[in-house]
C-alpha cells in the first residue's frame, strides 16, 4: 500500500487548505461554464458532486475488495458496466438502454478485458487486485472516452450529411457502406486526444501512473516502463473501440 500511502506526503497536503481549495476550484468551473457559453453550470456542479461521493465510494470498497482476487474481478465488472452505460447513453444522446449497454460493452470493455487477462497470464502484471484494478480502470477510461466521442460525432455526421447517404444508396451502395462513407472520419477524430497524449508524454503531462509510482518508491526507469506500457495499451483499446463504435453506428446497430 506504500504507492497510495506516500501520495498526501508527496503530491498534496491533506488537510483543510486542501478542502477550501478544490471546493473553490469547483464553483469556479461551475461559473465559468454556465456563464462562458457552454450552458453547462449545471452539469459542472453534478459531475463535481458525483465525484466527491464516488471517490469517497470508491475509497472503502476498493480497501476491502482490493485484498482478494475474485472481489476485485468482480470490481472490474462493475467498472467495464458502468462505463458501458456510460458510452452508450452519449452515443444513443438519450438514457441508456440495458440493450445499448449491453452492446457498449463490446467496444467499450471487450479489447480491456482481453489484454488484461492475457497480461496476467503471461506474468506482465500480477494477479493481484492493486495490478489488475488500476490497470483496467485507466484502459476502460480510454476506450469510453473514445467510443463515445467516435458514436457521438458518427450520428452527427448521419444528421448533416443524410443527403450523402441518400446519394450513395442511390448508387447501389449498401446500407453499410453508404453509412460509413460518412461516419468513418469520425473514428479517426476519437483518435486525436489518445494520441496527443502520448506524442506530449514528458514534455507537456507527467502523468498519474508514473508520479503514482514514483512517490511509492519505484525508480524513475521502472515508472515509465510501466507509463509507456499503459500508453501503447491506450492506443490499442482506443483504435479497437473506435473501429468497432464506427462499424457499430453504420450497420445501425448503436
Amino acid at each position: 500500500m506504500s504507492y497510495v500511502s506516500g501520495i498526501d506526503d508527496g503530491l498534496v497536503n491533506v488537510g483543510p487548505a486542501l478542502g477550501v481549495a478544490v471546493a473553490a476550484l469547483a464553483i469556479i468551473a461551475i461559473i465559468v461554464n454556465h456563464y462562458g457559453g457552454a450552458g453547462l453550470g449545471a452539469a459542472t456542479a453534478r459531475a463535481a458532486l458525483r465525484a466527491v461521493i464516488q471517490l469517497a465510494a470508491l475509497a472503502a470498497v476498493l480497501a476491502v475488495v482490493i485484498t482478494h482476487l475474485w472481489s476485485s474481478l468482480l470490481f472490474v465488472a462493475v467498472m467495464a458496466s458502468v462505463a458501458s452505460w456510460t458510452s452508450a447513453g452519449r452515443i444513443t444522446g438519450c438514457r441508456a438502454t440495458l440493450t445499448a449497454t449491453l452492446r457498449s460493452l463490446l467496444p467499450v470493455a471487450a479489447a480491456t478485458i482481453a489484454i488484461v487477462a492475457l497480461m496476467v497470464a503471461i506474468g506482465v502484471l500480477p494477479a493481484t487486485g492493486l495490478a489488475i484494478i488500476p490497470t483496467a480502470g485507466i484502459l476502460f477510461g480510454g476506450a469510453m472516452n473514445t467510443a463515445s466521442l467516435a458514436g457521438k460525432r458518427a450520428h452527427d455526421e448521419l444528421r448533416t450529411r443524410h443527403g450523402e447517404v441518400e446519394a450513395a444508396l442511390s448508387l447501389g451502395f449498401a446500407t453499410r457502406d453508404a453509412r460509413m462513407e460518412v461516419v468513418q472520419t469520425a473514428a479517426a477524430t476519437a483518435l486525436i486526444p489518445g494520441l496527443d497524449q502520448t506524442r506530449s508524454v514528458g514534455l507537456v503531462t507527467i502523468p498519474g501512473a508514473f508520479v503514482g509510482m514514483v512517490l511509492g518508491g519505484a525508480s524513475t526507469t521502472a515508472a515509465a516502463v510501466m507509463q509507456l506500457f499503459v500508453l501503447i495499451t491506450l492506443l490499442v483499446v482506443s483504435g479497437i473501440a473506435a473501429a468497432i463504435t464506427v462499424e457499430m453506428v453504420a450497420r445501425g446497430d448503436m
